[in-house]
């Protein structure tokens, strides 16, 4: 079910010499579509719980919403200014548009099929019913009409659509009811409906009884059954149109652009120009319209030519639309149809009585989130906060997320009489509206915010604490893969590390003065920093583990990333490869490096996990000749990041944890043969072939078991 279109291995290797070949590279939105698919076989997994089904079926459906509102918007957005930048594979826009429908159209069956046909009956077995509006007994459907009258209709405003009507306007990813009404007077009306956001989409059946197969488990707790919202609105729109026969009503849904185009060099106030353009993505130009299977022709002709769609963008599912909506169902109490409940390790006793900047002070502090809680890093900048010796905090914050302790924290330390200087990267794509108010809410409390640097994101994640010590001024400094968020740090796999080296303290001063002041700095003492020195120190370092093993034959390199995009960096990997050099590779989502190639890349393994977490931390492994260097950090090999953006990659020197790192982590995840696929040859993810009587290695399960990484 994964597409990609390379061309055959044996013509590729004819290029060796030229690696700028097309046929070298698979297809950026190719490959994050087969990634998505690999999402959505974690539900199709029998194996997997049922609700964690549920969930990653929701995780799919959201996922490819954002690929719409940015991916695919981009792609129409080149064709309308005439502007193609053709991809390393050299793929057109209208070749890319139309291989991504044609695998589209793949995935959504299957999606259909494992909703309609697997999960929702296994659903019902378990007592969780998930009914249509006709299922509903009498009683059943009164509690639902009576919920109707009270709470929906009030907030429901039918829009209707004739020649003294014009077509209404349908914001972005809003669920509608094309309503069809028979009219006495004037024959056939049409009416758009727009269902409530601000519902749950699955309502609670009220006068719900438990069916035999439920009670068959044996379970006490009562069951759960439920009605889509728009199902609900449907059955009782008699209601909207008193006087008037209501012959159907058909769900649809508009996705439109959504990526904010920000002319920073001209905006005064960089808050309120986000904040507008927030706004305007409600606006956007329509990108894809979803329909119900059941819709009639001529309504969908009604939607297609009032709102400018071309036929490519329409997608008739049998599924809900909107399936994103199924998260709530994750919310139940139901530990027997989820994944077992795991506390992360605390760490809490390493930092004793005295403290953690006194730990700090003695050695280097690593974390492995959500294996190791996420408490230490809370209760770092809130110990700050409360240190009468520190003088100032610093810290960049991307996506922050609703309740934040670590806001809380530095409030704390603004009301104690502290320094604190804060970049808030507004333009964290989703996450707007969350940091436009933490910024607001920041600066009220006296907090010096900072939006960060024309024309980049700062996606860098570093805080930088200032203290006095007895022996003078001291940086201690957290630097992180992953965002400063609590909620997050519990779904994603992220690595944090805590340091008083005083030459990435004096490195963290200097980009912090970098982002908040005029500086230009170019050199860092040990932090590779982009946009300024990260290519060119990653590249530099291929290049050695080349020459390496020119000489004495044992170059080694393992990266472990979100993306391989960068044409610059897969091509130095080509290189490698080609000299020997062996590469391993574990790459989330997307690649558009093609491995296995015979003389160009065939030293090189891909590999792709997807499993309970979200695998987000990025490590960098370069053998070295046995003087192994690591580096962890926030940035992927993209050109965005590397040249559009402000990231750090930071080492790991301490002996022992970079021993932790390569070990217990890297080479634990590459011997993963339970939730990986293999990238082959051809473009095509396939699930590792294990000896009869193997069993697979789960290396999620594994890190669970071990209970925690720091010692």
């Amino acid at each position: 079910m994964t597409v990609s279109y390379p061309q055959p291995v044996e013509e590729v290797s004819a290029h060796a010499q030229n690696l700028h070949h097309p046929g070298l590279y698979l297809n950026r939105e190719l490959s994050w579509l087969n990634f998505n698919w690999r999402v959505l076989e974690e539900a199709l997994n029998p194996d997997t719980p049922l609700l964690e089904r549920v969930k990653f079926l929701a995780i799919f459906a959201n996922n490819l919403d954002e690929f719409f509102m940015i991916r695919v918007s981009g792609l129409r957005r080149q064709l309308a200014v005439s502007a193609v930048e053709l991809p390393p594979d050299a793929m057109s826009v209208t070749e890319q548009m139309a291989a991504i429908r044609q695998t589209l159209l793949a995935h959504l069956r299957k999606q259909s099929e494992c909703w309609l046909k697997d999960v929702q009956p296994k659903l019902r077995e378990a007592g969780i019913q998930i009914l249509s509006h006709r299922e509903l007994n009498a009683k059943q459907q009164e509690g639902v009409r009576s919920y109707f009258e009270r709470e929906l209709f009030p907030v429901l405003t039918p829009l209707a659509f004739d020649p003294s009507h014009p077509f209404p306007h349908i914001s972005n990813l809003s669920l509608n009811l094309a309503v069809v009404i028979t009219d006495p007077l004037h024959g056939e009306r049409f009416a758009r409906l727009k269902v409530p956001d601000t519902f749950p989409r699955l309502l609670p059946v009220p006068g719900e009884h438990a069916p035999r197969a439920y009670k068959r488990l044996g379970l006490t707790q009562p069951p759960s059954t439920f009605v889509w919202l728009e199902e609900a609105v449907a059955a009782n729109l008699d209601l909207l149109f008193p006087g008037l026969d209501v012959v159907a009503a058909y769900p649809f849904r508009v996705t439109r652009d959504a990526d904010l185009e920000i002319e920073e060099d001209e905006a005064s106030d960089l808050l309120e120009t986000v904040e507008s353009s927030v706004e305007a993505r409600y606006f956007g130009s329509g990108v894809r319209l979803e329909v119900d299977r059941g819709m009639p022709a001529r309504i969908r002709e009604i939607l297609v030519r009032n709102m400018g769609f071309a036929p490519y963008q329409v997608f008739a599912v049998h599924a809900p639309i909107g399936m994103s909506g199924l998260m709530e169902l994750t919310k139940l109490d139901r530990p027997d149809l989820k994944d077992a409940p795991f506390l992360p390790a605390s760490p809490a006793p390493l930092f004793g009585e005295e403290g953690m900047f006194n730990l700090i002070r003695q050695r280097d502090v690593l974390l492995y989130h959500p294996y190791d809680s996420f408490t230490p890093v809370v209760d770092f900048i809130r110990e700050a906060a409360r240190d009468p010796q520190v003088m100032a905090i610093k810290q960049t914050l991307y996506r922050i997320g609703p309740n934040s302790p670590i806001v809380d924290a530095l409030m704390e330390a603004r009301e104690q009489g502290k320094q604190v200087a804060v970049l808030v990267e507004l333009k964290a794509r989703f996450d707007e509206e969350n940091n436009i108010a933490w910024a607001r809410a920041l600066e009220q409390a006296g907090v010096h915010v900072v939006y960060g640097l024309i024309g980049l994101k700062t996606h860098a994640k570093v805080c930088l604490v200032v203290r006095r010590d007895e022996d003078g001024i001291r940086r201690y400094v957290h630097m992180s893969t992953g965002n400063y968020n609590a909620a997050t740090s519990r779904i994603y796999t992220d690595m944090g590390l805590f340091t008083s080296d005083p030459d990435i303290g004096a490195d963290a001063s200097d980009l912090f003065n970098a982002l908040t002041g005029y500086s230009r700095k170019e050199a860092y003492r040990k932090l590779l920093v982009a946009p300024r020195t990260m290519r060119s120190e990653v590249l530099a370092r291929i290049q050695r583990e080349i020459a390496r093993q020119e000489s004495h034959g044992d170059g080694y390199i393992a990266f472990k990333m979100n993306a391989l995009v960068d044409a610059a960096c897969i091509r130095a990997l080509y290189r490698a490869s080609q000299a020997g050099v062996k590469v391993d590779l574990q790459i989330r989502s997307i690649c558009c490096l093609r491995p296995g190639v015979p003389g160009i890349s065939d030293n090189i393994t891909v590999t792709s996990l997807v499993g309970r977490f979200l695998e987000h931390t990025r490590i960098y492994y370069f053998r070295n000749g046995g003087e192994e260097e690591v580096f962890l950090g926030s940035a992927d090999l993209m050109p965005r990041n590397l040249d559009r953006r402000v990231e750090i990659l930071f080492p790991v020197e301490d002996p022992r944890l970079r021993q932790q790192v390569v070990r217990d982590i890297l080479q634990v995840h590459l011997r993963d043969t339970a939730q990986v696929r293999i990238l082959t040859p051809d473009g095509v993810y396939r699930r590792p072939r294990l000896p009869r009587g193997d069993t697979p290695f789960n290396s999620q399960l594994h890190m669970l078991n071990r209970r925690g990484f720091t010692e």
